[in-house]
């Protein structure tokens, strides 16, 4: 296993590893609008509580994560910041 970059590191201190990261991205088949915002919430909850949520965000910011919910923003929320960022 290659040694992990320092700018990484913050990953191993996730709250979101372990069997509730299902929460984090969309399932394989539809998902209905309440089922989603029920799993995104789910998901931004664990979130909160996160002792890397900066990082992460910072990270799914700068490789313009395309899915699931990073750093407490869903894709469009991080889109938006993006945006606004850009000015």
């Amino acid at each position: 296993m290659a040694a992990m970059r320092s700018e990484e590191m913050w990953q191993v201190k996730a709250a979101c590893r372990g069997p509730q990261s299902d929460v984090f991205y969309p399932p394989e088949h539809p998902e209905r609008r309440e089922d989603r915002d029920e799993r995104e919430e789910a998901a931004k909850a664990i979130c909160r509580s996160c002792s890397v949520r900066r990082p992460c965000l910072e990270y799914a910011l700068a490789i313009r994560e395309p899915h699931g919910i990073w750093g407490g923003l869903s894709e469009h929320e991080r889109k938006q910041l993006l945006d606004c960022r850009a000015g």
